[in-house]
This record gives C-alpha cells, structure tokens and sequence, in this order.
C-alpha cells in the first residue's frame, strides 16, 4: 500500500496563464490609467505655472510704478511696516486654504527683496547722486 503520485491537475496551467495574463492586463490597465492621470495633473500643474509667471509680471508692474513714485518724492525703497503687514496676511490666508504659511511667508519674502532691488534701481537712474 504505497502512496500514489498525485494526478497533475487538469487544466492548471492554462488557467493559472489565464489569471496571469489578466493580472498582466489588469496591471498594464492601471498603469496607463495612471499615465493618463498623471498627464492630466501634470497639464494642469503647467496652466497654473504659467497662470502664476502672468500674475506675477503684473505685480513686477505695479511694483514699479510704486518704486518710480517712491523715487520721485524721496521715499525709501523698502517698506518695514509694509512689509510685516503683507507677511502676517498672506500668512493667515495661506493657513485658510491649507498652505504652509512658513512657505507663504519665504515666497513673499524672495518676492519683497527682489522689488527692493529694483526700487533702488529705480532711485538711482532717478537721482544718480543719491547715496
């Protein structure tokens, strides 16, 4: 009375390459959706971009108007009180919406030195004698 080889399963490995192939299939699926998605956010993420370097050029302008009034009537350049004003509300707007008002407040600082820079631009083409 000795054991007996198994019988090999009928059928076994086509269906196993059956539910392979599906898997594959399933897989390649969810990773061209995931493609496409990914495209889509990304075209999105481009919109906005150039949304934020149109919006931008157009802060740059008014910043440059007030620099030229500044420079014509002997205002300084940088603004503190201004500025902490503009840092404490864009801060809690930035908390609002769910940004890091530690973000906020770095961009608006990057953003608050460079129209420093060219407020001082301006006053020196204005008044080339201006220490």
């Amino acid at each position: 009375m000795g054991t007996q080889p198994e019988e090999p399963r009928r059928g076994a490995s086509a269906a196993e390459g059956t539910d392979a192939t599906s898997a594959s299939d399933g897989v390649s699926q969810e990773s061209e959706r995931a493609r496409e998605l990914l495209a889509q956010e990304r075209h999105s993420i481009d919109n906005i971009d150039a949304a934020l370097i149109h919006l931008l050029a157009e802060r740059f302008s008014h910043t440059q108007r007030v620099g030229r009034l500044k420079a014509q009537h002997g205002l300084p350049p940088a603004d503190p009180a201004r500025e902490q004003e503009q840092i404490a509300r864009l801060r809690s707007l930035a908390d609002d919406v769910g940004l890091d008002p530690r973000f906020a407040e770095a961009f608006l600082r990057f953003i608050v030195t460079e129209v420093i820079r060219h407020h001082e631009q301006i006053r020196e083409e204005t008044d080339p004698h201006h220490p």
